[in-house]
């Protein structure tokens, strides 16, 4: 069976690009299309789709509104964002409600693939009867291949070894300190290795995604305080 998926979204030409990109992805069928709060709560209390594309702005409502009614009813269902809306606000509330990806207008036609991709290997994973284990998680921000290299949030190529779900959690626990965070800090509050925590925390000031300053001691070399600049 194909992943039922309901389109949020008030603009006809982005709603037809986003149906056209879930029917030539495998596994995939939109159900249904809405473009304000009460007609897109209305159709998934009858469709219970799997999966919602929605966007945050609206004409009549606001996407974080139906973001929040689907996890307080306890639906089966998941949720990707595609929307213009990045202030750190709006993005840090749909990650605590439970947005399985965040997707940033203008977008990648190949980047909403990837999250499509990702999406149906996830629910692979999780239809297993068995635990779940650490390498499964992982794998989630990879290619089929697991040595392949994964698209990262703005569909960039990661090099191998650094996955999607990893810098998205790394990101979330930046976002929700509010405040500068040393690589040992990090690597508590996230309960992974240090050195593990290091490699990522570089590439993402690598890449611009975050920044660092130094904080000095009394004696040896400073230390570097990460954080997410605005």
């Amino acid at each position: 069976m194909p992943f039922s998926v309901l389109i949020v979204e008030d603009d006809p030409m982005v709603a037809d690009i986003l149906r056209r990109v879930i029917e030539r992805v495998n596994g995939f069928k939109v159900v249904g299309s809405s473009n304000t709060e009460s007609e897109a709560l209305d159709s998934i209390s009858k469709l219970l789709p799997d999966l919602i594309l929605l966007d945050i702005y609206l004409p009549a409502g606001n996407g974080l509104n139906i973001l929040k009614h689907v996890r307080q009813q306890e639906l089966a269902t998941d949720i990707i964002l595609v929307t213009a809306a990045k202030d750190v606000q709006t993005v840090y509330a749909t990650l605590r409600f439970g947005a399985i990806d965040y997707i940033i207008k203008p977008f990648d036609l190949d980047r909403l693939k990837a999250a499509l991709k990702n999406y149906a290997r996830m629910r692979k994973i999780f239809n297993k009867k068995e635990d779940i284990r650490q390498d499964d998680l992982d794998r989630l921000g990879n290619k089929d291949d697991p040595d392949a290299a994964a698209a990262s949030p703005d569909g960039e190529v990661l090099p191998k070894g650094v996955h999607q779900l990893t810098l998205e959690q790394l990101l979330t626990t930046l976002l929700r300190e509010k405040k500068p965070l040393t690589c040992q800090e990090v690597a508590t509050v996230m309960s992974m290795s240090k050195i593990t925590v290091w490699r990522y925390l570089e590439y993402l000031v690598g890449v611009g995604k975050i920044k660092y300053s130094l904080l000095y001691g009394g004696t040896g070399r400073p230390s570097k305080a990460y954080y997410i600049d605005g």
